[in-house]
């Protein structure tokens, strides 16, 4: 004697909530990025920032002093020699 099982609903199999779960999750976290993203705190500079800045560039143009002679030989060992270059002032 055969019996005929129903199959069945989609809800009650395992793997059909792990594939619905990946994507779902995704879109809920682009949501909460936006969120974030969109409520961010724009503040002004102030005159400590201003002065941090400045002080950063200046030590960015120290370390920019320093490759000087390194660029200057990269230069010259690529210079065809017979080549007069002309001083900048």
């Amino acid at each position: 004697m055969t019996t005929s099982q129903s199959p069945k609903a989609w809800w009650s199999y395992g793997h059909v909530w792990l594939v619905i779960s990946g994507p779902l999750l995704v879109v809920i976290a682009s949501f909460v990025s936006a969120i974030v993203a969109f409520q961010g705190n724009d503040t002004e500079l102030r005159a400590k920032d201003e002065a941090e800045i400045a002080a950063v560039r200046a030590l960015q143009a120290d370390a920019d002093r320093r490759w000087v002679p390194a660029i200057q030989a990269r230069n010259h060992a690529a210079t065809p020699e017979g080549t007069t270059l002309k001083k900048q002032p």
